[in-house]
């Protein structure tokens, strides 16, 4: 079994193709609408042709983004304070109806 890992490294080398464990505890990525966060992650950076990339594995969960307009509605219609409309809109992932139902 290491011997076909071995081979299987040499012919990646012979192909240009390097690979780097990064030691990580948390992987985050910033999207406009949410966050994807990888939580004990794996990673592993790639080289090749000029290029580097990353694989990430590890277990995953997503935040929905809470933007102010979104608080200053649900504020507006509940009559609670920023922080609860906060809670209650990263309670629903950013959905605003069901942030103002949990709240009425």
């Amino acid at each position: 079994m290491f011997g076909d890992m071995k081979k299987a490294m040499g012919m990646m080398k012979q192909l240009g193709i390097q690979q780097e464990d990064i030691p990580a505890d948390r992987v985050i990525i910033e999207a406009k609408d949410k966050k994807i966060i990888i939580d004990e992650p794996s990673v592993v950076k790639v080289k090749m042709s000029g290029q580097e990339s990353f694989q990430i594995s590890g277990k995953i969960s997503e935040e929905g983004k809470v933007n102010e307009e979104d608080i200053k509605t649900v504020m507006e219609k509940t009559g609670c304070t920023k922080e609860k409309a906060a809670s209650a809109l990263k309670e629903t992932n950013g959905d605003l109806a069901e942030a103002i139902l949990s709240l009425g």
